[in-house]
């Protein structure tokens, strides 16, 4: 069809920890897809594979986009970047350890090394059952052996020592190389990855521990993009968590302006971190905010202070929780954290029923596809004004069931959000108390419950948990213009 099906896989160490949703005749995807990965201290790489999702037979590998721990750590924010996607080549896929114990007696002549191949772990599956059949070889001196093949597993326990006499002056720069293969009765053998040590190190000192399986040495070549590239915002960081009583002087500082209304306005930590915090880091702050504050079950006097610090600056109703403020991210964060279920409960009988019905709702002459709308009437094509009509009405019935259920779930409502935007519209009443201003205190609140918490859920409802995977296109547009 000229187009792919893409998803996205993300492995950390070769290991799959999260998988994107598939974004259907597609070859340029957005996922906006954001993942918190808890991460081993001593991991190695981080990658992307981006795939083409097939019905019937294995999906396509396109590509991959692979960052080691150090080019992270490089970025002090973080890379955020398009990064080229390069081929993926199955000899490079290597995961797993394998536990090897290496020794030359001193006595003995000829010398003798023996290699005790003991088991190796997490393995890469290369049959089609998930796992393989796993068997080792070792090469040393022009001379190979092999361990007996371990059928079906991807833990394989061999205990078998391999022993190969070396003759005097093959120690200089010579290589012990131990392989591990999948043995296939049909084809060529897959390769699982390979460890090297040099013999003379063996010699003076005897060798056992697991060691992590590497791929061959990598050949791939620069493919100048030819696969496309991946936009990635990686950042990592290392939080170091200490007992409760090393963090209660901070919690002292930030809640004491509530607990203690006092002291000048301008001087505490919440008004200083307010105007410090930069448009990047702002919705990080207000999201910590909000967790330590619901923490001190102090959440609500929270958004009560920084919504009021807002309206004392607002001259304009018009312009009021418009921006990106530390008061707007705070109360968006809030909702999301305490209301969640909540917005489950109203809007997912709906969208789901937009998801299954796949109707075709177009309002724009620009946009319409005469031709699709066939499957709206039995009579052939229809004519523009039919189509918007026709999407009119599907708009309407939908818009209608989402407000419906909006309006009738007051009991539903979390008490907290309930509570908080009581609060906010007394507020906002203080703060603009003449009659001209009378839906000011409706509007502060519909800015919030609509605009930053139903709203975005109806656009993209894969980011709140409402659907497992995006929408296809013409879903899309229908969410688009229910959305607005």
């Amino acid at each position: 069809s000229g187009s792919s099906d893409p998803y996205c896989v993300v492995k950390v160490d070769n290991e799959v920890v999260a998988r994107t949703a598939t974004m259907w005749k597609s070859l340029n995807p957005f996922w906006g897809e954001e993942y918190t990965l808890r991460l081993p201290r001593g991991f190695r790489s981080f990658a992307v594979y981006v795939l083409d999702e097939d019905t019937i037979g294995q999906d396509d590998v396109i590509g991959k986009v692979s960052l080691s721990r150090q080019q992270i750590l490089a970025e002090p924010r973080g890379v955020d970047s398009w990064l080229s996607l390069v081929p993926v080549d199955p000899d490079k896929e290597v995961q797993g350890e394998i536990h090897l114990e290496l020794r030359v007696p001193e006595q003995g002549h000829p010398r003798v090394l023996r290699c005790h191949l003991i088991e190796a772990r997490d393995l890469a599956p290369r049959d089609l059952s998930g796992t393989s059949d796993p068997f080792a070889r070792v090469s040393c001196c022009g001379h190979t052996l092999e361990t007996a093949v371990i059928k079906k597993t991807r833990f394989p326990h061999w205990d078998e020592v391999l022993e190969f006499e070396l003759a005097e002056g093959e120690l200089g720069e010579a290589m012990l190389s131990v392989e591990v293969w999948d043995w296939d009765i049909v084809g060529k053998n897959d390769f699982l990855g390979r460890v090297e040590f040099p013999l003379n190190t063996i010699c003076t000192d005897p060798t056992k521990g697991w060691f992590q399986l590497l791929p061959f040495p990598s050949t791939t070549e620069d493919h100048g993009g030819q696969l496309g590239a991946l936009r990635l915002a990686v950042r990592l960081v290392e939080d170091r968590v200490l007992p409760l009583p090393y963090y209660q002087p901070l919690i002292q500082l930030l809640t004491e302006p509530i607990l203690c209304p006092g002291q000048p306005p301008t001087s505490t930590a919440l008004a200083v971190l307010e105007e410090v915090t930069s448009g990047e880091s702002r919705q990080d702050v207000a999201t910590k905010l909000v967790k330590i504050f619901l923490g001190q079950g102090l959440a609500v006097p929270l958004l009560d202070y920084l919504t009021t610090r807002e309206l004392a600056r607002t001259t304009d109703p018009n312009t009021l929780f418009r921006s990106n403020s530390l008061a707007s991210k705070s109360v968006e964060q809030f909702m999301k954290m305490v209301g969640l279920p909540y917005l489950h409960e109203v809007l997912k009988p709906v969208v789901n029923r937009i998801f299954e019905e796949k109707k075709y709702v177009e309002l724009d002459p620009g946009k319409m596809e005469l031709s699709r709308s066939r499957r709206i009437s039995f009579k052939g094509s229809l004519s523009e004004a039919r189509v918007r009509e026709s999407s009119l009405e599907l708009l309407k019935g939908y818009l209608g069931d989402i407000v419906d259920a909006i309006v009738g779930s007051v009991e539903k409502c979390p008490l907290l959000m309930r509570v908080a935007f009581k609060q906010l519209r007394r507020r906002v009443e203080e703060r603009f108390p003449s009659a001209q201003h009378e839906e000011v205190r409706y509007f502060s609140i519909s800015g919030f419950l609509f605009l930053r918490f139903f709203a975005p859920a109806v656009l993209t409802p894969k980011l709140f948990s409402l659907r497992e995977q995006h929408a296809d296109p013409r879903t899309g547009r229908t969410l688009l213009l229910l959305a607005k």
